[in-house]
């Protein structure tokens, strides 16, 4: 890459030159390169990885416009602040599409959980519940919510109610345990180990105990 002055005797230029030379601002200054076409092989596994994350696009905008059980401020939250565990942080929309591709890479189902509700946090109570969206419906079959005092620390668990194809859910579930009233507390739903879904995880909600 080339820094000029004056390029083509002008006070700045972009775009290429018969497919020659491609002119450009860069950091505030004017600069040239040769003029190249991006490889694209199209590999058998380029062209499997691309249609993984094709179906994980398309499945997030489904949900998104869902008439019911929509994927909602506090899915894309719960998404958000699971993207944030990992030592270099991704967007909730980047974090649904890696648990997708990490599913698919395992052979597990992937599953996105839309319209995780919290509706009584009362520690001896606790009623919540999440959507299920998955690749092929019905085949979650079981799962625990885990919780802790940090995103990064959820070592109580409560098996889970699920409804296949429909959600999973607590319903008055005596959580006092290890629940206190006053504190925060962050829960995330995990299918259970040789679950067709095994590695379709949740977003990471939070609320307070009462």
């Amino acid at each position: 890459m080339a820094k000029l002055k004056a390029p083509l005797l002008s006070l700045g230029a972009s775009g290429a030159l018969g497919k020659t030379l491609v002119f450009f601002p860069w950091k505030g200054l004017d600069v040239a390169r040769e003029y190249v076409v991006p490889a694209n092989p199209k590999t058998a596994a380029q062209v499997t990885q691309r249609g993984y994350v094709t179906a994980a696009v398309a499945k997030i905008h489904v949900c998104q416009a869902l008439a019911a059980n929509a994927l909602d401020e506090a899915d894309i939250s719960a998404y958000a602040l699971l993207g944030s565990t990992h030592p270099t942080p991704r967007t909730w929309f980047n974090e649904i599409v890696k648990e997708w591709i990490d599913c698919e890479l395992t052979s597990d189902i992937p599953v996105i959980y839309t319209d995780g509700t919290i509706s009584t946090t009362t520690a001896n109570a606790i009623d919540l519940i999440m959507y299920l969206n998955e690749k092929t419906a019905s085949q979650l079959a079981a799962g625990k919510f885990y919780f802790g005092t940090s995103k990064t620390s959820l070592i109580h668990s409560m098996a889970a109610t699920v409804v296949a194809g429909t959600s999973v859910a607590l319903t008055a579930a005596d959580c006092s345990a290890f629940l206190t009233a006053g504190n925060k507390y962050y829960v995330q739903f995990k299918p259970d180990a040789a679950d067709p879904a095994e590695n379709a995880n949740s977003g990471i909600y939070h609320f307070v105990a009462s």
